[in-house]
């Protein structure tokens, strides 16, 4: 993974953040990985539960700082990151790869002619007509995560990772919510790139193997609504249970909040 210069290991001495420009709750840095301890710290969380109005109050500031918000579970099956076995080792850079080749590519070893009637990968979905700010869209799905009705984030922290883009920020944890799916993040990660580009997507909440992002562009018809999904698709075949490409599409039209998991 290529990295830029990480603020985090300034908290070690100044946990306040003053020094970034930050003030930051009580908190802790994870270093900790499937291979022992990083060379840095890989992100900060707070240690009280997030709340409605943290992200939009933390998220710019951190972001002129040089790091990026995400809210983590902590209180599931799994623990926190600090128990997730995160491999940064395995993750490359996401600029490397190219998003519809990893796409098309996991299209075709996936074998989804249970779910397409066994089409040819379709190409990218095409880009909706952008409706409302992607940080306000992300700051309103981070405060309606904050209220514990999902079953996977029943008690969200926020965290700040080093990261220039929203997209890298699993790649940049060494996230492995989807190493049965594919073993370097980063490749997934270029896929979100792209859905960064065209749907102003944000990587907004990550549990174990659970990833939410906000949509800023959602598509407003069926037939794009079927495109996206076979992207979905490509990218995570778990959730699709079964259910056909036009069934699934009819829950991306104007939807904002997109969720995955790998199990």
């Amino acid at each position: 993974m290529a990295t830029l210069p990480n603020p985090l290991p300034t908290l070690a001495s100044d946990p306040s953040g003053r020094t970034l420009g930050l003030r930051l709750p009580p908190g802790r840095l994870i270093d900790t990985t499937d291979s022992g301890t990083w060379h840095e710290p890989l992100l900060w969380w707070a240690q009280q539960p997030a709340s409605a109005g943290n992200w939009a109050a933390l998220g710019g500031p951190a972001a002129r700082a040089g790091l990026l918000p995400v809210l983590v579970e902590v209180t599931g099956t799994h623990g926190g990151p600090d128990e997730w076995e995160l491999a940064p080792r395995l993750a490359s850079y996401p600029g490397d790869h190219d998003a519809e080749e990893v796409l098309a590519e996991h299209w075709e070893e996936r074998e989804p002619e249970d779910v397409t009637d066994g089409t040819d990968w379709p190409g990218l979905a095409p880009a909706p007509t952008l409706t409302v700010d992607p940080a306000v869209a992300a700051a309103r799905l981070a405060d309606a995560l904050c209220d514990g009705s999902r079953p996977w984030i029943q008690e969200p922290r926020l965290a700040l990772v080093p990261a220039r883009r929203s997209a890298d920020v699993p790649a940049a944890v060494g996230w492995c919510g989807p190493i049965d799916h594919d073993n370097d993040v980063a490749r997934l990660c270029a896929v979100l790139r792209s859905w960064e580009d065209r749907f102003h997507i944000r990587v907004v909440a990550l549990g174990f193997a659970v990833l939410t992002v906000s949509v800023a562009a959602p598509p407003t018809t069926l037939d794009d609504a079927e495109a996206l999904a076979a992207e979905h698709y490509a990218f995570c075949p778990d959730n699709f249970a079964d259910r056909s490409l036009r069934d699934y599409a009819k829950d991306l039209v104007g939807e904002r909040a997109w969720t995955f998991w790998w199990d």
